[in-house]
């Protein structure tokens, strides 16, 4: 609005008293709410340094999906390499062995359409535990992600390599490592051996085929969530979806997988947000207070050692204020060019020499032509004294 001053002063004296009321009154009324908006605008970044918490810990979305294949033992070590806290995935199960895999199929993640052609488009949960150990599951990785050209030719070459990755392996990693988990887990469709006892089954590889500790689970999923808690108490309750309070404590809920809301801290339920992947977003997060965030990019976010934005309150409406003021300095300016200008072009019209008389202030053109064919005749007539 500034640089548009320019023109705007330009026209704004050419044109008649009606026209110039309607274009500064837009004018300025555009620029006066750019004026005063940023005033009236809220950011978590803008506080008092001293309030600012601790980072937010990361969650690795199934792992370090951008180092990578996602949901395989390669991925999940390059996120606990870079510091993660917890490790994010989903489970699926078959034929007592769940598995982890996030689509229904496994045409996006696997090579099935090599192996099995027939069944590319089958649900993930047909497969055997053979069958999917028989597929490739890093193959693909390697072609739609600029970030895998930051691998070296050892890693790429693993990166290609990796096979679709067990419950069991998952939990035996986050065991050695000390990281918190957190998964969906999928209910197998109708006509499967574990459609009725998937979750019972689930909680069998946690409790008795791993090592790692039943606090270390933040447990998702919502169904049979008391025989859950029944079998296994220690797990910590994790609610997805945004529920009254009196329901979540009820549940035992701690930990919520959504968008941060303050009104939980009160009942010491803390938030998980997702899917949190760029610096600017994951210091607006940090800003706000959310407890965790769960990433595709922990290598990235683990390296921030303070928000991209903070600023005090005071700095804020100092620099916009300041901004403000320069802005209307520079218009004013603009705008007493222009009327000294067209002051100056007026006066210099204003006098009309013709021939060897000067004539000031016609009232109309009129005027002028009668005086220019006046003196004409009175060269044309001779001196008859």
């Amino acid at each position: 609005m500034t640089a548009l001053a320019w023109p705007v002063a330009l026209h704004f004296f050419r044109m008649n008293s009606r026209r110039r009321g309607l274009i500064m009154g837009v004018y300025l009324t555009i620029l006066f709410a750019l004026y005063l908006v940023p005033l009236g605008l809220y950011s978590p970044c803008i506080k008092e340094e001293r309030t600012l918490g601790p980072a937010p810990p990361l969650i690795g979305h199934r792992g370090a999906p951008m180092l990578a294949p996602e949901n395989t033992l390669m991925s999940f070590e390059k996120a606990v390499e870079a510091g993660s806290k917890g490790l994010e995935t989903d489970v699926t199960i078959f034929d007592g062995v769940p598995f982890l895999m996030h689509d229904r199929t496994l045409r996006r993640t696997t090579n099935v359409h090599e192996v099995f052609p027939n069944r590319t488009d089958a649900p993930a949960a047909m497969f055997t535990w053979a069958e999917l150990e028989s597929l490739n599951a890093g193959a693909w990785f390697l072609s739609p992600f600029g970030t895998a050209g930051s691998l070296g030719a050892e890693e790429r070459q693993r990166a290609g390599n990796q096979s679709v990755c067990s419950l069991q392996a998952f939990l035996q990693l986050a065991a050695q490592t000390d990281k918190l988990v957190i998964f969906d887990l999928y209910r197998p469709p109708r006509g499967h051996p574990y459609r009725d006892t998937w979750i019972q089954r689930t909680l069998e590889v946690i409790q008795n085929e791993s090592s790692i500790h039943s606090s270390q689970v933040l447990w998702l999923p919502s169904d049979l969530r008391a025989l859950v808690q029944e079998i296994d108490p220690e797990l910590q309750q994790t609610s997805g979806s945004r529920l009254p309070l009196e329901e979540l404590q009820s549940n035992n809920i701690v930990k919520l997988n959504l968008h941060y809301s303050s009104e939980y801290e009160a009942v010491n339920i803390t938030t998980n947000l997702y899917v949190i992947s760029q610096p600017w977003l994951y210091s607006l997060a940090w800003c706000s207070g959310v407890h965790s965030v769960t990433t595709n990019s922990p290598q990235l976010l683990s390296t921030m050692s303070s928000p991209l934005f903070l600023m005090s309150p005071d700095e804020y409406n100092l620099m916009w204020i300041l901004t403000d003021l320069l802005s209307l300095v520079l218009i004013l300016i603009v705008f007493t060019f222009h009327w000294r200008e067209r002051g100056l072009a007026f006066s210099s019209g204003s006098k009309i020499t013709l021939d060897n008389g000067t004539y000031s202030k016609f009232k109309t053109m009129s005027d002028i032509w009668s005086v220019t064919s006046a003196n004409s005749q009175a060269e044309r007539t001779p001196n008859l004294a």
